[in-house]
């Protein structure tokens, strides 16, 4: 049975970017998944600096499980690597590293 996920939020649609922030979140606290990673990409970087709901849910994952990630090449463009960084989110490029999740055997779910 695969219990490893990597939760990538993506949307700009902030009820979808919730839904998928509120399995992660669950995943951990309830023991759904032994591993979770949860990575934001794309146009949900900008719903991350923007919606509180967002950022409470990023905390709660934060506080259950550890690393959040963000696309370091998306928050370049947009010129908001500091303020990510400044929630606690890492910021990588995460081609390779979703890449090498998904051949590790994780399971990709994408918001």
């Amino acid at each position: 049975m695969n219990d490893r996920v990597v939760v990538v939020i993506s949307t700009s649609d902030a009820e979808k970017a919730k839904a998928g922030l509120m399995y992660a979140v669950n995943s951990v606290t309830q023991g759904w998944m032994k591993k979770v990673e949860l990575i934001f990409f794309g146009p949900a970087q900008s719903l991350l600096l923007s919606d509180i709901e967002i950022k409470d849910y990023v905390i709660q994952f934060k506080e259950a499980k550890g690393k959040v990630t963000a696309c370091k090449f998306i928050a370049e463009q947009d010129e908001n690597v500091k303020e990510i960084a400044s929630l606690g989110v890492d910021v990588e490029y995460v081609g390779s590293m979703i890449s090498d999740l998904i051949k590790e055997g994780y399971t990709p779910l994408i918001w």
